[in-house]
């Protein structure tokens, strides 16, 4: 395959590891600066420009971009999508994982196990934000920060309320999450390739540190992962749209506690503790799944006018309840089941003898108003305009 590297940093650890192991297996590849593209909307066809000229046919491109360039990086790669290149890290999995609140909030609707987390902006809710999350001491986290800046330790509510409203006042945006003591200034970073951990590494902060990144001192060494850490840090990553990533994690009393997914992790950290040929894995995953590029598949399946895309609840009350899938009724109504998901299990194209369960969600793709039909109903607001009220404006209370 002709791969496309995207990377400021040619001669970086990661981009010269990536690169070697594609030589190594025959690929051509090259290394290409990220905002040395233009992207060009002009023709026909989804193009892009590379220093001033046409970019030459590549079959896959593999995105390390930089925290400083995420907006016109994700471009790039939102370019090489659209031109039907094949990428491990999607465009939307990059900007899902730079931003830590839209992180977290995409995780948690799937259930992931996570420190409990809070964002507020007013200063009345600072205190109480504090409090819902455990208290302190807890954790503050700027929302664009890596390698460990811009993740502070308060010890106490005081001097957490101070931070917090010190970095709000320089129009920073924090999230404050409950401090896992029982981490003990350990994490774990499980290397995520397609759908396994090829590699995993724990971290060990320096001396008091807390913040256990290697950049700021922290030791580095093997471990071999239980299978809910695996499983664990694998969903993350496809939850995220990356089919490479980074997963850090903490060891909990109940088990992982994802604490961030990175789109383009450093590889020297965790090939040197592993002694594992980490870029080969990802190269050889690129390899074999460079005929499967990215697909908006929402944007496809909804041209056709009346049909689209919707989650159905099996509600206890339904007739569907220990019906097989099979008798459903759904084909019959132009509705196809894409997937069955039950609890945090998902079933790919569900065969006809699936038995339905109260609770399980149903991603289908069918005629709207059928679907309709079978979504609950909702309290409908009223249309009608109503005459103005005698008093229109009232007194606005003093806020708090």
């Amino acid at each position: 395959m002709k791969l496309a590297i995207l990377s400021r940093a040619p001669r970086s650890y990661s981009t010269q590891r990536l690169r070697t192991a594609a030589l190594d297996r025959g690929h051509a590849v090259k290394v290409l600066n990220t905002l040395r593209f233009g992207i060009d909307l002009s023709g026909d066809e989804p193009d892009l420009q590379f220093r001033g000229k046409p970019l030459s046919h590549y079959d896959a491109v593999l995105p390390r971009i930089g925290n400083s360039v995420t907006y016109f990086g994700t471009a790039v790669v939102r370019q090489f999508e659209q031109m039907d290149v094949y990428t491990p890290a999607t465009s939307w999995g990059i900007a899902n994982s730079r931003d830590k609140l839209r992180a977290t909030q995409i995780l948690s609707r799937h259930n992931i196990g996570m420190p409990p987390t809070t964002f507020v902006r007013d200063r009345a809710d600072v205190i109480p934000a504090i409090e819902r999350v455990g208290g302190a001491p807890v954790v503050i986290k700027l929302l664009e920060g890596t390698q460990g800046i811009g993740v502070i330790l308060a010890p106490e509510l005081k001097v957490a309320e101070a931070i917090i409203e010190t970095l709000q006042s320089t129009r920073q945006n924090v999230l404050i999450q409950r401090f896992v003591k029982e981490s003990k200034g350990r994490d774990i970073r499980a290397l995520v390739v397609g759908d396994r951990v090829v590699a995993a590494m724990r971290r060990v902060a320096k001396g008091d540190e807390f913040r256990s990144n290697v950049h700021r001192g922290g030791s580095v060494e093997k471990v071999e992962l239980d299978a809910e850490f695996e499983r664990v840090a694998v969903r993350a990553s496809q939850i995220m749209g990356l089919r490479v990533a980074g997963v850090d994690m903490l060891e909990g009393a109940d088990g992982p506690q994802v604490m961030e997914v990175n789109s383009s992790p450093g590889l020297e950290g965790i090939e040197t503790a592993t002694n594992l040929d980490v870029a080969g894995a990802i190269i050889d995953f690129i390899d074999n799944q460079v005929a499967f590029p990215e697909i908006d598949v929402r944007q496809r399946l909804t041209v056709s006018t009346g049909y689209g895309v919707a989650e159905l609840l099996v509600q206890a009350a339904s007739d569907l309840v220990g019906a097989a899938l099979g008798d459903s009724g759904l084909r019959e109504r132009d509705v196809t089941v894409l997937t069955l998901q039950r609890g945090t299990a998902v079933i790919p194209n569900p065969r006809p003898d699936n038995v339905l369960e109260a609770g399980d969600r149903l991603l289908c793709f069918g005629k709207l108003e059928e679907m309709r039909s079978m979504i609950p109903s909702r309290r409908k607001r009223t249309r009608r305009v109503k005459r103005l009220p005698a008093e229109p404006i009232h007194d606005v209370p003093p806020s708090g």
